[in-house]
């Protein structure tokens, strides 16, 4: 077969969850409020609380949230074979993404826009609030790690995307000011910040960079490295509106047309599928598929990473409440085609079986690398771009995709821990907090070498921690929604689902580090599973709890009777 009908019928997926699912949840389960005053106005400081137009909000939440993983994970785990890796991507985008991202969004934003760990001491408990931090803080701590790691990579093995990467930087710092000092019209600012961004892609496959080695006495990896890390923490002080909104904005935009220009190719040249619809000739050493499936796609299907997005940046921006549902839903369906994007471009970029075995002989082999080689090759057929342009093209999607989700990391991770610092009753400014995050990524990073082997060495308890973690979201959306008297299900099938697989993995884990002697992943998964389960036991006793008081007054969460401690 071709690839074609698989790209029609998963954007039909896609366009039947947002339109139907999504309506269903906003009028229904949460009952959005236009009327409702939202943090970003109740709280406006210009910094972090800044009221924004909800498509610009849109693409700082989607870029932000679709980092690398939502490539890596699909472009891996068709070593299974496609029909279980676009099975997982549509349906749980539609069922689980969608609602868990909206659900994070809207509880944060009836909270005062306060994240996730500091509402689950208000509807979970003391308790399970601070070790829900600790599931937190390793999470983003591997996601600005591991980013870094896989952003050094592209940058050195396609130097043609170097200009664009940073060039995007200058783009967005020059939206922002037109957007917000100047009050341009946003339409042109994008058509102009879009066509600037382009015109780099242009650029940068005419002239390539490559550094010298060494470069001021370090390695090229340790120069990406390290420039990467202080372009982050830069960007995680500056207010919202100077960087992170409009890099993210004109981002998503861009990013948008580059999955549409692979679209296109798509209908243009019908690519055979080479892959295999069930592997039954997986390499030795692959995992069982179950349930190793729902944890190597996380991001792309559900991920526990959006929520910290949602309740951490997103919610504080948000104009009308009634916006949540483009922005959250919307969001968590633009990642989804993203996957879907690099699940075609894995299985569908190859002229032949044999060339495609030649590439996944191994588990965790794939990833972003056959994303940029089988899309590449796509859109050469497709739209007749040279095979160099083309994979310019697809490597700047992925970096930037990278590198937005790496700065807004680092600002969550300062703000868990000046969130921890409360707990123990330490105030911690945000200068020392963006330190205390850098020097703990760096610290990973470089803790094998200065290659940033570190970086890559926790991935594999990426996807166990995310998935628990999302499961913990869901877990304070359903207390909430019962406290409420709403109807809890549409939150509390997929808390059940992800939480068994995560729970699963993380166990299956255990014995694969320890015949390993990784005794460094072992301590993590191990903390990891402690806490799930003490948060999850927590969350159980919170909703049999909420059922058997009186019903939540309507307007509880707006006058905030119950002040948020922790």
């Amino acid at each position: 077969m071709n690839a074609l009908p698989l790209l029609l019928i998963g954007l039909a997926i896609f366009a039947g969850g947002y339109v139907l699912y999504s309506k269903f949840l906003g009028n229904r389960v949460y009952k959005l409020d236009a009327s409702f005053k939202t943090p970003a106005h109740e709280l406006q400081d210009g910094v972090d609380y800044v009221p924004t137009n909800k498509f610009v909000l849109w693409g700082h939440h989607f870029t932000s949230v679709a980092g690398a993983a939502p490539i890596v994970g699909p472009a891996v785990a068709v070593i299974w074979g496609w029909v279980p890796a676009f099975l997982w991507v549509t349906l749980g985008t539609v069922f689980f993404a969608g609602m868990h991202d909206l659900g994070a969004l809207w509880a944060s934003a009836r909270n005062k826009g306060r994240s996730m760990g500091t509402l689950s001491s208000r509807y979970i408990g003391a308790r399970g609030a601070n070790l829900f931090l600790v599931v937190i803080f390793l999470l983003l701590l591997m996601v600005i790690a591991a980013f870094a790691v896989v952003i050094k990579d592209l940058l050195i093995s396609t130097p043609s995307a170097v200009i664009p990467a940073w060039g995007a930087v200058v783009v967005a710092l020059l939206v922002g000011q037109a957007v917000y000092r100047y009050r341009m019209n946003l339409g042109l600012v994008t058509v102009v910040g879009v066509a600037a961004l382009y015109g780099l892609v242009l650029l940068g496959d005419a002239f390539p960079v490559e550094l010298p080695d060494p470069i001021l006495g370090m390695s090229p990896a340790t120069f990406w490295i390290v420039s990467l890390f202080v372009y982050a923490g830069v960007a995680s002080l500056l207010p919202v509106w100077v960087l992170l909104q409009p890099r993210d904005y004109i981002n998503g935009v861009q990013l948008f047309v580059g999955l549409g220009i692979l679209f296109v190719a798509v209908v243009l040249s019908a690519p055979t599928v080479v892959a295999p619809a069930f592997n039954d000739a997986v390499p030795a050493g692959t995992p069982d598929l179950l349930p190793l499936l729902f944890v190597t796609i996380a991001c792309g299907a559900i991920s526990g990473f959006h929520g910290m997005v949602s309740s951490g940046t997103s919610s504080k921006q948000l104009d009308k409440e009634t916006d949540a549902r483009f922005v959250g839903y919307f969001g968590a369906v633009g990642e989804g085609m993203l996957a879907l994007g690099a699940i075609i471009a894995a299985i569908a970029g190859y002229r032949t079986m044999a060339d495609w075995k030649a590439v996944y002989t191994a588990f965790g082999e794939g990833g972003v690398g056959a994303f940029v080689t089988g899309g590449g090759e796509i859109v050469n057929s497709g739209l007749g771009l040279s095979a160099s342009l083309s994979s310019t093209v697809l490597a700047t999607m992925a970096i930037l995709f990278a590198a937005t989700t790496m700065d807004t990391g680092m600002r969550l991770l300062r703000f868990v821990v000046q969130e921890a610092g409360e707990a123990a009753k330490l105030k911690i400014s945000n200068g020392v907090g963006t330190l205390i995050a850098l020097a703990a990524g760096m610290g990973l990073t470089f803790s094998q070498g200065a290659d940033g082997a570190g970086g890559l060495r926790i991935w594999p308890l990426f996807g166990t921690s995310n998935q628990l973690l999302a499961s913990l979201t869901l877990s304070i959306v359903a207390v909430m929604l019962i406290r409420k008297r709403r109807n809890p299900a549409p939150a509390l099938v997929p808390l059940a689902v992800v939480f068994v697989m995560a729970f699963w993995a993380a166990l299956a884990q255990l014995g694969d580090l320890y015949d390993a002697r990784d005794w460094l992943l072992l301590t993590i998964d191990v903390v990891i599973i402690v806490a799930a389960v003490w948060v999850a036991f927590e969350a159980v006793v919170a909703m049999r709890r909420a059922s058997q008081e009186p019903p939540e007054a309507p307007d509880a969460d707006v006058t905030e009777k119950a002040e948020v401690t922790g």
